[in-house]
Parts: structure tokens; C-alpha cells; sequence
């Protein structure tokens, strides 16, 4: 079974607007690797993900690349289980987020690719393409650097209320 890779994140990490299962307003963005090294990741957007009428918002787009490179990495990661740590799929953030807007991506179902670029320690560089419309465009490129978070994580945030 090939089971999306954000769904192998703990509980305390499945809250990403993008990605994360236990947000109930969030994306739901899913990967699963398809064919060879390529993870592959379908979307449907809504209507209100409108830039122009017909047309995806560009920054919808960005942030479905943005959680499939992180998860791309983390199942890249788990799959190489460098150091066989018995905590699956590894967590990462994004430090560089570069996206090239070829042409628009039409209000439709999109497929968003990634392949591993480079993986020097705890950074991982993921190159991913969009493809849209029916006859699979491209109309995105990007490059997406992501940090792997420490095995001890962040710190809790203090409350503001």
C-alpha cells in the first residue's frame, strides 16, 4: 500500500495548514512516490483558489509544492533510515522556497512532482514541477531547500493570550 507520507506524521506534528491531517480547514496536501525516485502528489482546488477566473492563485500553488518537497524529504529520509531511528518519517521546514510561474495553472486538478535534487546533513534540496489542465502542461517549476528539525524539536511557542 502506498500510504501519503504525511500520514506517517505524529500526531503533534500533523497540524501544518497544508499538510496536516488533524487541521480540519488545512490543504490536505498527500505524496506517495510514484514512479521511480519521483514523489507525486494530485490536488483539486476549489473554487475560491481563483487568481483570475479560470486560473489557480499562485500562492496556493506554492504552498502545495512547499509540503510535498518537506514530505518528499521526509520519506526520502525514511527510506535511506540513516540512522535507524525508530521515529518514522523525519520532520522538515522550509529554508528556501524558489518558484518559477511558466505559464497558469487552470482551476483543475493539478499534479505536483518531486525529485530528490541534493542531501548534504540535515538539508535536502527538492526540485518539484506542476503539471495542469488537461493535457498536463507544465506551468511551474521550483526548487525547494528544506532543514530537517532537530530530534528534539522546537521549543513550545508561549502562549499570547
Amino acid at each position: 500500500m502506498n500510504r501519503p507520507f504525511q500520514d506517517h506524521y505524529p500526531d503533534e506534528w500533523s497540524h501544518c495548514y497544508g499538510c496536516g491531517r488533524l487541521n480540519e480547514k488545512g490543504h490536505h496536501v498527500k505524496s506517495v512516490w510514484g514512479a521511480g525516485e519521483e514523489s507525486v502528489c494530485e490536488f483539486h482546488p476549489e473554487p475560491w483558489h481563483t487568481a483570475l477566473p479560470g486560473y489557480v492563485y499562485g500562492g496556493l500553488l506554492a504552498s502545495v509544492i512547499d509540503c510535498h518537497a518537506t514530505g518528499t524529504a521526509a520519506a526520502y529520509l525514511d527510506r535511506l533510515d540513516l540512522d535507524r531511528n525508530p521515529q518514522p518519517y523525519p520532520r522538515f521546514v522550509t529554508a528556501s522556497l524558489t518558484v518559477d510561474f511558466l505559464k497558469p495553472t487552470p482551476l483543475a486538478p493539478f499534479q505536483v512532482t518531486g525529485q530528490i535534487l541534493e542531501h548534504h546533513g540535515r538539508r535536502v534540496v527538492v526540485a518539484c514541477t506542476v503539471r495542469g489542465g488537461a493535457d498536463h502542461t507544465k506551468t511551474v517549476e521550483a526548487r525547494v531547500t528544506v532543514v530537517r528539525i532537530p530530534d528534539s524539536g522546537w521549543p513550545t511557542p508561549a502562549r499570547s493570550d
